[in-house]
């Protein structure tokens, strides 16, 4: 690999890790908010992602340029048309968790009981956050990741994921049709937690890329 193209890409990566980081710093401040009971906390997580959009044009400015300077082989290709998009799926992270951090201040200052859900709302945004924390370990040290450990535990994090959406999903709606003029405040409840399966979903869909950026084949295979 050239020198200058390499370089390109190592600054690439560490625009890709610093991107990520600011999202996993975002459900970090939107976990603890909760655990606390700190509504206004919550407000400073769109603050955390204003830029998350412009982050991601930038680099995906830079990947263009990169190919058109360039003129990478099969490999490099490989991971460049992987970086592309990637930046895609973080941006729908960022922009589901500023969602996420808004309606649940209003779930957490409105009528409905959460607590009683605590032991399976924290999990549930625990195994989210762990999803993106492995994929970040590869933009922070990619010459010594292994990336098909990185796609395990990323899976191993989406069926935990799976199965306690499913307990939640029973216990809102055992909620749901107990409580009478709130049940319409629980359906917004459960659409609001959803949110996090879809982060889960999404960091699966990066591990698939990384995949894809490593050993080639069909991207959709993984």
């Amino acid at each position: 690999m050239l020198p200058r193209f390499e370089n390109k890409l190592n600054e690439i990566q560490h625009m890709m890790s610093t991107l990520i980081e600011h999202i996993i710093t975002a459900n970090k401040m939107t976990l603890e908010a909760y655990k606390s009971h700190d509504n206004p906390a919550f407000d400073k997580v769109s603050a955390e992602l204003k830029s998350i959009g412009s982050q991601a044009n930038t680099i995906d400015n830079e990947i263009v340029k990169t190919f058109a300077l360039f003129g990478p082989e099969a490999e490099e290709l490989r991971m460049l048309i992987s970086y592309l998009k990637m930046t895609n799926e973080f941006v729908r992270i960022g922009e589901g968790t500023k969602k996420y951090a808004r309606r649940m201040r209003e779930h957490c200052e409105g009528e409905c009981d959460l607590t009683s859900l605590d032991s399976v709302i924290i999990p549930l945004h625990k195994s989210s956050l762990d999803a993106l924390t492995y994929i970040a370990q590869y933009f922070k040290d990619k010459e010594n990741c292994d990336v098909e450990e990185i796609y395990r535990k990323v899976m191993v994090e989406e069926s935990k994921n799976d199965d306690l959406f499913a307990i939640l999903e029973k216990e809102i709606l055992t909620s749901i049709m107990s409580s009478g003029p709130l049940s319409v405040e629980y359906v917004r409840v459960l659409g609001t937690l959803r949110k996090l399966e879809r982060s889960c979903d999404r960091s699966v869909n990066i591990a698939n890329l990384l995949m894809f950026a490593k050993q080639g084949g069909n991207i959709h295979i993984y």
